[in-house]
């Protein structure tokens, strides 16, 4: 079975230079981007409900933009005042540019790693520093418990559910005749089987990104066809024309 229509459970590149792009033609497919899930923010109601005092904490952790656009908005819905000597550290330099739309850049308040984890050792000595600030940590309601690389620091921090990820539906009448599809995380699994409850795999290729997300792929009985990263192919992009070099002949 030749591969012609590819569905990538992520939003359109915004960069024609994209590599996805040069896959398609290179390899004479159709590649549509049309994410699974969607992120959105709690409303205050359901902030409120975790009992947390956004005005007690003195530095916030953002690891994400929708953590910002999040915190924000429950500052604004709960009629909070951000005072200026608040302190917020991030886990990429783009993250920390992002709070520009929202407040006043200064580099003695914005902090940001440069590996985008948060065990980031500039970003762990830096929150180290300023270890006497209560730090609030702004999460995803599909964050894992357990361990966290916070833990290893001096600082004292709480964390907060500010955003969570549901499942992005499909309508009626919108085409599902993808030859290939491809994930990057395990919600987007339940994500499918929510729209499809009678999703039959057949000759539908399946790739993933993560070791979490090839999981769920087989828990849910389905057949993993590729996966990334791995020695060979690091990036699902690699992973990806890897795949059609080899299959789609």
């Amino acid at each position: 079975m030749s591969i012609k229509k590819i569905l990538v459970s992520q939003p359109k590149p915004s960069d024609s230079k994209s590599p996805y792009f040069d896959i398609a033609e290179r390899h004479n497919v159709e590649i549509v981007f049309r994410p699974f899930i969607k992120v959105e923010g709690l409303s205050a109601k359901e902030f409120r409900q975790q009992k947390i005092s956004i005005p007690e904490y003195t530095a916030i952790i953002f690891t994400a933009k929708t953590a910002i656009d999040s915190f924000f908005h429950i500052c604004e819905e709960m009629r909070i005042v951000i005072p200026e000597t608040m302190k917020y550290f991030c886990t990429t330099e783009a993250i920390a540019l992002y709070l520009q739309k929202y407040t006043v850049y200064r580099k003695r308040k914005i902090f940001h790693g440069e590996t985008g984890k948060l065990d980031d050792p500039a970003l762990v000595a830096c929150m180290n520093k300023h270890c006497k600030e209560k730090f609030l940590y702004a999460v995803s309601d599909v964050h894992k418990d357990g361990a966290c690389p916070l833990d290893n620091t001096k600082i004292k921090y709480s964390k907060a559910v500010m955003y969570r990820t549901v499942s992005n539906d499909f309508t009626a009448d919108e085409p599902f005749d993808y030859d290939v599809l491809i994930f990057f995380s395990p919600a987007g699994i339940d994500s499918l089987l929510k729209n499809f409850p009678d999703f039959k795999q057949g000759d539908i290729r399946i790739g993933v990104f993560g070791v979490a997300t090839a999981k769920a792929v087989t828990e849910a009985g389905l057949r993993l066809d590729f996966q990334a990263p791995n020695p060979k192919t690091p990036s699902m992009v690699s992973a990806l024309d890897a795949y059609l070099t080899e299959n789609n002949i």
